[in-house]
């Protein structure tokens, strides 16, 4: 199977396991066997679980970094909501330019290392 065809498999597993946890959650819910209100504040970890998806087995350099910007948004999100460290919506924008720099410096070494592109033709 080639790196594109394992992606592409990987990733309706990945959506199909969500769609499948999701439903379950829901269920439990109607049944009042479990209160779904108490899951949503850990709704930013799921772009970080979509963001790692997007940089293992990734066809080009650009899913790369995009998968990075993804777990980074879930973080950021994640934290900020939950108030860990003190950070807020409005105190934590600098973190934005520290990632973009970080994604700037490793796109090149990225594509240097598995190609400008992917099977997705997305790459620069």
């Amino acid at each position: 199977m080639n790196s594109e065809a394992s992606y592409h498999l990987r990733r309706q597993v990945l959506w199909g396991l969500v769609l499948v946890g999701l439903g379950v959650a829901f269920l439990l819910d109607q049944m009042d066997v479990f209160d779904i209100r108490s899951l949503w504040h850990y709704a930013p970890l799921l772009l970080v679980v979509v963001g790692i998806n997007q940089t293992i087995g990734y066809p080009s350099a650009r899913e790369f970094s995009n998968g990075l910007w993804t777990v980074f948004i879930g973080l950021w999100l994640f934290a900020v909501l939950e108030g860990l460290w003190g950070l807020t919506f409005g105190n934590s924008w600098p973190l934005f330019i520290i990632i973009s720099g970080i994604t700037m410096a490793i796109r090149p070494i990225a594509e240097r290392r598995f190609g400008q592109k992917g099977g997705d033709g997305h790459g620069k």
